[in-house]
């Protein structure tokens, strides 16, 4: 088989790119059935060993407050958030989205822009 040292290559070269893993595909379906299952269990390690797999989400993401409900100290746990902006949080509620924050001018921008994925607008 002439594409025999392009599948080989394709192993040794952990399969990086799209073109790539498309071609190695199409050549294991050429190949035969003995030759795929080892081709197959071939693979994950290739795959593994591959730098391009995407990132895995942080998986200590701490939990959102929740503008609506939460308490004055709560608020206050955020940063740039004092004892005023958490008054002023607190007598604009409800809010149907945490961008009201700036809207209704209850926040400055810059303020703002470090607490919004720090916080949510929940609808009760």
């Amino acid at each position: 088989m002439s594409e025999q040292p392009d599948m080989q290559e394709a192993l040794l070269r952990g399969i990086k790119g799209r073109s790539m893993w498309v071609r190695f595909i199409r050549l294991t379906r050429r190949v035969a059935l003995g030759s795929i299952v080892l081709m197959c269990l071939s693979v994950p390690i290739a795959i593994a060993a591959s730098s391009s797999a995407p990132p895995r989400p942080p998986t200590d993401v701490p939990d959102l407050i929740d503008i609506n409900t939460a308490t004055a100290e709560q608020l206050q746990a955020l940063p740039g958030i004092g004892e005023a902006y958490s008054e002023k949080i607190i007598k604009g509620r409800p809010y149907q989205r945490k961008d009201e924050l700036v809207q209704k001018k209850i926040l400055p921008r810059p303020t703002y822009e470090n607490i919004k994925y720090k916080i949510m607008a929940r609808q009760q």
